[in-house]
């Protein structure tokens, strides 16, 4: 269902950063939409964190200048050489996140943002549950990623983006409810927030 735009926006760097700079002016700008999902979360400089699916690397820029153990996890040699070149400060991990290679309750912080769209209903599962394993108890999952819009105004620029640059799993997380899957998993405190008319969703969940 993708067009010839999306390998082109993870081909070439300028193209993929320059579609993220104007999405994210419905939310204040990109420094604001890649912090959107930080914000409340109390990270200090001994918090281990995991950035997953960390791109390129830029919400893992803002996670280094709080934390000295933060770790980039991506399936893509290529953004993990990205990230690397970009953000040194962290540790990173080629590898799929349905199947991390960490210890259960390595870390206090999981952080993933625009990726979890990106996968078919059983991979979600399977990060969903890979999150809740690796993280600490008491230690909190955020997110930001696409929701169906409520206000319908957001409805035609929201389609446009994922017509032109995403598969039918967008599609499919606009009709999945993802704090009841993260109930599911076993997160007990769960907290979302809508942000561009309900086209961007940010949930922080707590493990129990």
């Amino acid at each position: 269902m993708a067009t010839f735009l999306r390998p082109l926006s993870y081909r070439y760097q300028w193209f993929y950063d320059g579609i993220s700079a104007i999405a994210a002016l419905a939310v204040g700008g990109e420094s604001r939409f890649r912090q959107l999902a930080l914000q409340g979360i109390t990270i200090a400089p001994e918090t281990s964190v995991l950035d997953l699916c960390c791109g390129a690397g830029p919400v893992t820029t803002y996670l280094v200048k709080q934390s000295q153990h933060v770790t980039g996890l991506d399936a893509s040699p290529n953004a993990i050489a990205r990230a690397q070149a970009n953000v040194p400060q962290a540790q990173y991990v080629e590898a799929f996140a349905e199947k991390m290679p960490f210890e259960s309750g390595q870390f206090a912080v999981v952080h993933t943002s625009a990726a979890l769209h990106e996968m078919q209903p059983a991979q979600l599962e399977q990060i969903l549950s890979e999150v809740y394993r690796v993280l600490k108890p008491g230690g909190v999952f955020t997110l930001v990623d696409f929701h169906s819009p409520t206000n319908p105004a957001f409805w035609p620029g929201l389609a446009t983006f994922l017509w032109l640059f995403e598969t039918e799993t967008a599609w499919q997380l606009l009709q999945t409810n993802l704090s009841d899957r993260l109930r599911t998993v076993g997160f007990k405190t769960i907290e979302q927030r809508l942000y561009a008319g309900g086209s961007l969703q940010v949930i922080q969940a707590r493990k129990g």
